[in-house]
């Protein structure tokens, strides 16, 4: 075993980084393993405290426990050093995994590398030397195309190995140097590990170095190491022979007792089937015996080992209690941050896991959404409508269960909750019938949803095409607090036949089961009742959004930060939502002194938390210090509403409320900004400036002006002399909503059940071919408008 400590003093290496940070952090930014949870930054990536506190002796079951790992190694397989034509490193890719190992080291862990890469960078360095040592004379006798084409001989791997054990070691510290962090190089062999007192060394010094805060970077001896022992792997716990870097990895990481060993090669994980293949899907989470139903291909283009070989490594580590994810290291551009994202419980890579769930994963709920959406649609729409209906009266039918339920959320979130997300929380009798009867009138208006002709065209002579609805697909939607959503958004689905993934707030977990379960016993009665399916899982909403190859349509419900993380999460997935609900009321100079009152009150005051609430009032300039001001005044002094003061509104006050920060605010409380305009026009200026194109209203006697009002308005929702609490699918007669959408594409304003559709094209024809319709063929095309025909709805 060779060992040796380099300085961060030195900087002999630093002309061959000039694409590394330069700017250093100081030892003092390690935070210890008791410090409170919080963000800093100080590179590109998080800088991220947690409690790290942890026994060793047993893996992690979860992915979200792997933030907790105290110690960890990280693999780092040939593919992922050394460049596409294997002579020389990616450099690129090693300043990131420097980084982010650095920005962990600094959090308080304990990091190992187990690095590939002597012998590229030996190759490089000797092939270099091959051609400088050609005589300047042969060089000139061969000419300049001869020398070109000179052939490089065969290089020996140990020998490559020696020339370039030395130069990535030094690479690897000046890296590190950047990040004022000690770097240790440690060789080692197979025979180092048979030899109980070399083992025990060895063992030392890695505490020894962990201890002072050094990252020791561990290889195989290359130029020396001898072959593996034969029959003498995955004999146990304490036997596995070091014949590549999986192996040494794994065996270090049993030795070192630590809690999660990170194998970065250039595959995204573990396959089902060889990858590239067409059927071959990411397994997530892998657990000890599914071995014999996974077939591996032939291993990557560098390095010692294949997939097979990285298993039976990960398998022994787990066996001797480390946690282990394998994930892809060589596309930093398209993965990311792995490293640090694999620590923080992302879905990266394979999870090695002892505890299998006890449900199905989400991948394979999302495959019985998909299948069970389908059957459902195939149903008459008065199965659907039969279904919903039934769904309603177990709401009633079931009441006590479900308050009880709820009763329990409710408990356990005292003190946990402000009063407003309680409130949400609550369920009630009535808010039961409420729910019933909203969904008695989607089973109504979903007798003609899907499959609803819109268009027929005859294009030619027996060739006629037709348009019809047809559900989305699958869709995921993710609420906060409100368990009543579960039924809307179900009843919604199934009567636009999509199936469903619901991910629910731990908040409401008691009241989300009772429900979910009533909602699958109501689509029992026809069979499909797999297409609901209620994420139970520890799935991070993030892991949830990169499902693109599962879900059609992500519809988030909550508050706005939760549609912005939604929406900056989504991997090619469509979010419908909106992220801000700043929705203004203007009144004109020709506003109704009893109407302008009772609006502004209902719309502010009524329910402040919701997206629909009144969040900035425009008046117009002619009523300033007028009676119906006053009134207005007077009557928010008495709800309590903090008012803020617009730029303008501040200007004709000597003494005026707090000035408003920012025109942009959804306060989501008892707070108002107020601001002065000259005109309509100014008011629809300022809308357009600052609003979030949610709800927006106009109170005027005027008709013109309330006209022009609308029609300029771009946002989804626009009313005159109407609360903005109006915005709502159950008040549209929608029955319910998914959500409200302010998007331009698809449905916009309140979303029931028409903007859960989508539409093919049918077409039907006799032996047609497009080259009949040609300038000398046979037929021509008619384009005739068919008659919609019209279904029975009764």
């Amino acid at each position: 075993m060779l060992s040796q400590v380099y300085r961060s003093g030195s900087q002999s290496f630093n002309h061959l980084l000039p694409w590394v940070k330069s700017t250093a952090v100081s030892r003092s930014h390690r935070v210890q393993p008791s410090a409170i949870r919080h963000v800093r930054y100080w590179s590109n990536i998080p800088f991220i405290t947690v409690p790290l506190s942890r026994t060793h002796g047993k893996s992690f079951a979860h992915r979200s426990e792997l933030k907790h790992a105290k110690r960890i190694v990280v693999k780092l397989g040939s593919a992922v050093v050394t460049r596409g034509d294997e002579c020389g490193l990616a450099l690129g890719r090693l300043a990131s995994i420097v980084e982010q190992v650095s920005v962990l080291q600094n959090q308080g862990r304990e990091m190992i590398l187990v690095t590939s890469g002597a012998v590229a960078f030996g190759k490089q360095r000797l092939r270099h030397e091959i051609l400088l040592s050609q005589s300047v004379r042969q060089a000139l006798h061969s000419g300049q195309n001869q020398l070109k084409e000179m052939a490089i001989p065969v290089l020996e791997a140990r020998a490559c190995a020696a020339a370039g054990q030395s130069g990535l070691m030094a690479l690897y510290e000046a890296m590190f140097t950047q990040y004022s962090i000690c770097a240790a190089q440690i060789l080692v062999t197979n025979l180092d590990f048979h030899d109980e007192q070399k083992r025990r060394n060895l063992n030392g010094t890695l505490h020894e170095l962990l201890r002072m805060n050094i990252v020791p970077i561990v290889n195989t001896n290359d130029a020396v190491v001898p072959p593996a022992e034969p029959n003498s792997d995955l004999q146990g716990v304490n036997v596995i022979s070091v014949k590549d870097n999986d192996s040494l990895a794994a065996r270090l990481a049993v030795e070192m007792k630590t809690d999660l060993l990170i194998v970065l090669s250039d595959v995204e994980g573990l396959f089902d089937s060889p990858p590239g293949s067409d059927d071959a899907k990411l397994i997530d989470i892998f657990y000890p015996g599914d071995q014999q139903s996974v077939t591996f291909g032939t291993k990557s283009r560098v390095g010692m080992g294949g997939m097979e070989a990285k298993v039976k490594a990960a398998l022994w580590a787990l066996q001797g209690g480390t946690s282990v994810v394998i994930a892809n290291g060589t596309h930093p551009k398209v993965s990311g941050h792995v490293i640090t994202d694999i620590v923080e419980g992302k879905k990266v890579g394979t999870f090695f896991s002892e505890v299998k769930p006890a449900g199905p994963t989400v991948e394979q709920q999302g495959e019985m959404a998909r299948s069970g959406g389908r059957m459902l649609a195939t149903l008459e729409p008065e199965q659907r409508a039969e279904i919903i209906h039934h769904l309603a009266d177990l709401l009633t039918d079931q009441r006590d269960e479900i308050l009880l339920a709820n009763k329990k959320d409710l408990e356990e979130a005292e003190g946990r909750l402000a009063a407003p997300l309680l409130k949400r929380l609550s369920l009630s009798t009535s808010k039961l019938n409420s729910l019933a009867i909203g969904l008695r009138q989607i089973a109504a208006s979903s007798q003609d949803s899907v499959g609803r002709v819109l268009r027929r065209t005859r294009i030619a002579k027996n060739l006629e095409l037709e348009q019809v609805t047809v559900p989305i697909g699958v869709l995921l939607v993710i609420f906060e607090s409100r368990p009543d959503c579960l039924p809307q958004v179900a009843a919604l689905a199934i009567a636009s036949g999509n199936g469903l993934l619901l991910k629910g707030g731990k908040e409401a977990a008691h009241s989300n089961r009772i429900l979910h379960l009533l909602t699958q016993e109501a689509l029992s009665i026809h069979g499909v009742k797999e297409a609901v399916q209620l994420v139970n899982t520890r799935e991070e909403v993030e892991d949830l959004c990169r499902l693109d190859k599962l879900i059609d349509l992500i519809i988030p419900r909550g508050s706005s930060q939760l549609v912005r993380d939604i929406q900056k999460a989504a991997k090619g997935i469509p979010v419908m939502g909106h992220s801000e609900g700043i929705c203004h009321l203007y009144v004109d100079s020709e506003a109704s002194v009893d109407k302008v009152t009772r609006l502004v009150r209902d719309s502010k005051c009524e329910y402040p938390a919701a997206c629909n609430a009144l969040e900035t009032l425009l008046i117009h300039r002619d009523l300033l210090r007028t009676p119906l001001f006053d009134q207005i005044i007077d009557m928010l002094r008495v709800e309590q509403v903090k008012i803020h003061a617009g730029p303008k509104f501040a200007s004709y006050l000597t003494f005026s409320p707090s000035e408003v920060k920012s025109l942009r605010t959804e306060y989501g409380d008892l707070e108002l900004c107020i601001e002065v305009v000259d005109s309509v026009q100014e008011a629809i200026d300022h809308i357009h400036k600052y609003g979030s194109s949610h709800t927006d209203v106009i109170v005027t006697e005027n008709e013109n002006t309330a006209e022009f009002f609308l029609q300029h308005v771009d946002s989804a929702c626009v009313f005159w002399n109407a609360s903005t609490r109006f915005s709502d699918g159950y008040r549209f007669g929608l029955g319910a909503e998914v959500g409200i959408s302010t998007s331009r594409i698809h449905a916009r304003g309140p979303v029931g059940l028409e903007g859960l559709l989508t539409t093919k094209w049918l077409l039907r024809g006799q032996d047609h071919v497009v080259s009949d319709f040609s300038e000398h063929g046979s037929l021509k095309y008619l384009h005739e408008n068919l008659p919609i025909p019209q279904r029975n709805t009764n």
